[in-house]
C-alpha cells in the first residue's frame, strides 16, 4: 500500500474510547470488533503498531457509539480471557495526541519566555582554589 491510497485518520468525534491493554500480538480489528459488539454499536477500532516493525503494541482502542454501551464492555470484558490473555478494559478519556502536530517544549522557561536568559556556569570558590597553580 502506497501513501497515497491510505485514508486519513477516522472520525471519531461523539465516540466513547475503550482502551483494551495486554491483547494477543496477532488479534486484527475484526476480531477485537466481533468480541465487543456484543455490547452495542462499535464504531471504530484502532490498533496501535510500531513505526518501524508495524507489529501490534499489545493495547486497542475499541470506539462505542453510545457511552453506556462503551460502560457495559469495560464491566463485561474486563479481566476477561481473549486469546489465551487476561485483558484489561478501561474508559479511555480524552484524545490521544498525534505526534508533530502539537510542538511542545520541556522547559516552560524556554516556551512562554520571549527574551531567553542567557546561561552561565557558576563555579564554588573551592573548587577554583582546589585547582590553582599556587
Amino acid at each position: 500500500m502506497n501513501r497515497s491510497s491510505r485514508r486519513g485518520p477516522p472520525n471519531i468525534a461523539g465516540l466513547y474510547s475503550v482502551k483494551v491493554d495486554n491483547i494477543p500480538y496477532k488479534t486484527t480489528p475484526d476480531e477485537l470488533r466481533e468480541t465487543f459488539e456484543r455490547f452495542g454499536d462499535v464504531g471504530d477500532v484502532y490498533i496501535p503498531r510500531d513505526r518501524f516493525t508495524r507489529k501490534s503494541r499489545g493495547f486497542a482502542f475499541v470506539r462505542f457509539v453510545n457511552k453506556h454501551d462503551a460502560q457495559d464492555s469495560v464491566q463485561g470484558l474486563d479481566g476477561a480471557i481473549l486469546k489465551g490473555r487476561e485483558v484489561r478494559c478501561q474508559m479511555a478519556y480524552g484524545l490521544p495526541q498525534i505526534r508533530g502536530l502539537v510542538a511542545r517544549s520541556r522547559s516552560p522557561r524556554r516556551r512562554n519566555d520571549p527574551s531567553p536568559i542567557a546561561r552561565h556556569r557558576s563555579y564554588s570558590p573551592e573548587w577554583d582554589s582546589d585547582f590553582s597553580d599556587d
